[in-house]
């Protein structure tokens, strides 16, 4: 594309240099980049054709101008780089050692000493485009691959490179970043200067939406805004957490849920509050933190088998002690916080106060005496209320990211429990079905083959004068490996339930060499199937009964026949509503996502998605 006359200034201005101007300039004008950039130059032909930029330990970027993209491409471009830097990508002090490597591509150019490794490399682009996502800068050039899961740079990196980086995350040879010395480092601390990147973009939006301009006059923050503003501008632990948590204020809302002080919904990133309450700023600041920390932390999920209620409580202990020995506000009067359940997990709390009815007569949440201030849906109200499409990867991303600036910045240290359960959420649990894969591993033996010269080995028959053994299956190993499953067939089991729950049950069976498993159906009665291929058990068997539900004779039948081995494990598969259960082998329950069983089971639950 020529470039067109500028007759005013007398120049020629070229299109694409003036794309790639304006895609600096937003990068530039953004706080978040404001102090760690160090400037923009031409590469001069030293990049690959295909290497739109690259950043020197040093933060400068050099960009190719042979690329012709858009203004929002190239925003898109430097941004990735700075945050980089930002990231501390660039400090060979973060850095494994195993994750660096000699340079070899620049040596005549920048020099610098170090790249990084090509497999830490793509785990760390894969990761700042993650970031970037949510920053709203430019758009990608290409068409990003989808998140891989993991936020640990140090795990992902690990994990490619034991099985090799996915064809979706590999980058170009020429590395895009390059790894300076310490004393580099030293001089030019990005980190730093990103962490203060953010304060100041915190500070900026607060100043902007701080005051809703009313009749020409500014409209003063209530004390809950500015308390949730100071976790932004002051409090990197919870500050990108309470960036994305909104407020509801609204008398009648409280009003009409009963709520006492506050109560928090984790799906729509929601805190509503009594606006009529009297607090102080630090109690409010308090409240809030409590708050962003059951949705955080997801306790409305970890319930479980537990009464939700009493769960709740035992979580409201858990987290009114973090929060007095971090020293974040003044804990208000009346609130539950005991000294003695110091250093307890939500489920020891559960535990004790389930059996103390002297203490059962005192407590009460936030919301008020008898109610959870964790909510399982959304309040009705006067705004729409906010959703994020990943509610999990959003908490997980904020929590990390704020325990990594708190511990960096020098903050002080954190309750062992607290710093615990947050990095807890870098490890999100296993999918049911691997999970079902796990146990079967354990209480399910494969079937160990050997070789036998009572078969003739199909290989043989080119040979028939050397004999050659046979892998066989021992007939004493064959009957070995089975196992029950106990089906509730009861009216409010959905088709789909039972489908995926057999099938995934069959496709463990065959990998592990079973042939048969014991069946039952149970409704209102007990139906024996006995021994079924587990083939059969895939394609589907025809089910008896679709009456209530009874589950119990079943697993007594199961246990007392003859024919099965008085160490086999047992399956059983139910929608939760059922009665109080007892097994004595081996078991585990295969229940829908959501649901829960109304008495504590000894084996695994294993949830169907």
């Amino acid at each position: 594309m020529a470039g067109r006359s500028n007759r005013k200034r007398g120049r020629v201005v070229d299109p694409w240099q003036e794309h790639r101007d304006n895609g600096w300039k937003q990068v530039a004008d953004h706080a978040i980049f404001r102090r760690i950039r160090n400037g923009l130059a031409d590469a001069d032909g030293h990049l690959p054709d295909d290497v739109w930029a690259i950043i020197s330990p040093s933060g400068t970027l050099f960009y190719n101008a042979k690329r012709r993209a858009t203004a929002d491409e190239w925003a898109w471009v430097f941004a990735h780089l700075l945050l980089h830097a930002g990231f501390g990508h660039l400090d060979p002090r973060g850095v494994p050692e195993h994750s660096v490597e000699p340079n070899v591509f620049a040596r005549t150019w920048l020099n610098p000493p170090s790249q990084p490794h090509p497999v830490y490399r793509a785990v760390c682009c894969v990761l700042v485009d993650q970031y970037l996502r949510s920053l709203k800068i430019g758009c990608p050039p290409i068409d990003l691959p989808p998140a891989p899961g993991s936020t640990d740079e140090r795990a992902l990196a690990e994990r490619w490179r034991q099985t090799s980086v996915p064809d979706l995350y590999r980058r170009s040879e020429y590395p895009d970043f390059f790894i300076g010395t310490a004393k580099e480092a030293e001089i030019r601390d990005h980190r730093s200067a990103f962490a203060i990147g953010i304060g100041d973009a915190a500070r900026d939006a607060l100043e902007t939406a701080g005051r809703d301009v009313t009749r020409g006059q500014a409209q003063t923050l209530r004390v809950w805004d500015r308390a949730l503003n100071w976790f932004v501008s002051a409090y990197p632990l919870l500050g990108a957490l309470a960036a994305g948590m909104k407020i509801v204020a609204e008398a009648d809302v409280a009003r009409g849920w009963d709520i006492s002080i506050a109560a928090v919904n984790a799906e729509a990133a929601e805190i509503y509050i009594n606006p009529l309450v009297t607090l102080s700023g630090e109690e409010w600041k308090f409240v809030l933190a409590h708050e962003m920390l059951h949705a955080a932390l997801r306790h409305g999920e970890r319930a479980g088998w537990r009464d939700h209620y009493l769960f709740n409580v035992a979580c409201d202990y858990v987290v009114n002690g973090w929060l007095v020995e971090m020293g974040v506000g003044q804990l208000p009067e009346g609130l539950l916080y005991d000294p003695q359940l110091k250093g307890l997990s939500a489920e020891q709390v559960y535990d004790r106060i389930s059996t103390d009815l002297r203490r059962l007569r005192k407590i009460a949440t936030v919301r008020g005496r008898g109610k959870g201030d964790i909510l399982g849906e959304p309040l009705p109200h006067g705004n729409t209320p906010g959703r994020y499409l990943d509610l999990d990867e959003y908490y997980r991303n904020a929590m990390s990211t704020g325990l990594a600036y708190h511990l960096s910045s020098g903050r002080g240290l954190l309750p062992a429990g607290l710093e615990q359960a947050i990095r807890a959420l870098d490890q999100p649990p296993l999918p049911w079905d691997a999970q079902l894969a796990q146990w079967f591993d354990e209480h399910i033996p494969a079937v160990e083959k050997r070789r036998s010269y009572a078969r003739a080995s199909r290989r043989q028959s080119s040979t028939p004068d050397i004999p050659r053994p046979a892998w066989v299956r021992p007939e004493e190993s064959v009957r070995l490996p089975t196992f029950g499953v106990v089906l509730d067939t009861s009216g409010s089991m959905s088709v789909e339930l039972m489908g995926k729950g057999l099938g995934a049950i069959a496709s463990y069976a065959m990998a592990r060499d079973v042939s048969r498993a014991r069946v039952i159906y149970c409704d209102a009665a007990a139906h024996d199937a006995g021994y079924l291929p587990v083939d059969e058990i895939a394609s589907g068997v025809r089910v008896r009964g679709r009456g209530g539900t009874v589950l119990q004779p079943g697993i007594r039948l199961l246990e007392r026949a003859d024919d099965f081995p008085p160490d086999g494990p047992i399956l059983v598969i139910t929608d939760g509503m059922i009665d109080v259960l007892r097994i004595r082998h081996e078991h585990a329950y295969l229940i829908p996502a959501g649901a829960s069983l109304p008495f504590r089971p000894h084996g695994p639950v294993f949830r169907i998605r």
